[in-house]
């Protein structure tokens, strides 16, 4: 799996016309929360997702190097095939390492549901859809993680 971990100030998801996932930090109290785009390939486990949602839990990335943990900052789970792309050859990627939806979905769904075990509090974008993320990156800090 991979996750593109982003710090915000603020993210929501839009599809056709309705939020469908936000997080507001702010409204909770704390400076930052978390963009997390999910990719799964071939062969992950719900044991790799658990151990990302983990990571990405416990990462000090955010105000004062703390972590979401520490904060209780609020995280936005957004899953993202394209995180599998490959470039390699020719202009037109290759999408053949991205799992496909049966396999990406339950494993997308066992790290939030890991989040939520972990103690967060976890919005999401909805699998499958045409989806509009817009965001507010702060730093920026972006990170891949990966397992």
């Amino acid at each position: 799996m991979r996750v593109l971990l982003q710090r915000v100030t603020s993210a929501q998801v839009r599809v056709d016309d309705e939020i469908v996932g936000r997080i507001d930090p702010a409204a909770s109290g704390v400076p930052h929360g978390l963009l997390a785009l999910v990719g799964a390939t071939n062969g992950d486990t719900e044991a790799t997702a658990k151990t990302l949602a983990d990571k990405a839990w416990r990462l000090r990335i955010l105000d004062g190097e703390r972590s979401a943990a520490d904060l209780a900052a609020p995280i936005l789970v957004v899953s993202q095939f394209t995180l599998y792309a490959d470039t390699a050859k020719g202009r037109r990627p290759s999408w053949n390492a991205a799992a496909p939806g049966p396999v990406a979905q339950p494993l997308v769904e066992a790290f939030t549901q890991a989040l939520r075990e972990l103690g967060a509090t976890v919005a999401t974008g909805r699998f499958g859809a045409h989806m509009h993320v817009e965001l507010v990156n702060d730093g920026p800090v972006t990170l891949l993680l990966e397992g």
